[in-house]
């Protein structure tokens, strides 16, 4: 598993897009959330959309490796069946996750897992960038800068720290720990 971290906006979605495009060994671990779908995503695809109730279901009946309620009634997860799906393909799953999630399936794979935390340049540009994308209310991008504030602080509890300066540059690097990672495993599913 290959695991890209970070707080929104330090830019881990779009490394994530390209490794995928890059290598074929890889496919994108599709989390599920209890969010408002926005106008571009699509269910299956950007995210598994389920009503809270449904989220709520698969809890309890243990369907998630790692689960969280990032802000009330919005909760976020990775469903084992989407692991195994990957797995059963042949294929490293790759991960865009926020970094409790991280941290919570790095402590179940351990070291099958090359967990990555993407850092912004600095807290004010990713507060720019943040700002830039016009996808929320006043109201809740003040709670996502909150969030971000916190998240930074995990920096140092993962493999790698890639700093995402300039855009090129760490496509490189994330390519780069990528492939020697995945050349240091054994090429096995499962647990």
């Amino acid at each position: 598993m290959i695991l890209f971290t970070a707080p929104s906006g330090a830019g881990k979605t779009t490394l994530v897009k390209h490794l995928l495009k890059e290598y074929d060994f890889l496919d994108f671990s599709i989390s599920a959330t209890t969010r408002e779908k926005r106008l571009h995503e699509r269910d299956g695809v950007d995210y598994y959309f389920l009503s809270r109730e449904e989220f709520e279901k698969k809890i309890a009946g243990g369907e998630f490796i790692e689960w969280e309620e990032v802000y009330q009634d919005q909760y976020y997860g990775t469903l084992k069946s989407e692991v195994d799906r990957i797995w059963a393909e042949g294929k490293y799953a790759i991960f865009d996750i926020d970094v409790k999630g991280a941290t919570a399936i790095k402590s179940i794979y351990g070291d099958k897992c090359l967990a990555v935390f993407v850092r912004p340049p600095s807290l004010d540009v990713l507060i720019n960038r943040l700002k830039g994308r016009n996808t929320e209310s006043a109201e809740s991008l003040a709670k996502r800068i909150e969030r971000v504030k916190r998240e930074m602080t995990y920096e140092n509890t993962f493999d790698v720290v890639l700093v995402n300066d300039l855009l090129d540059v760490a496509k490189k690097e994330a390519g780069y720990y990528t492939e020697n990672f995945l050349l240091g495993m054994p090429f096995e599913f499962g647990n």
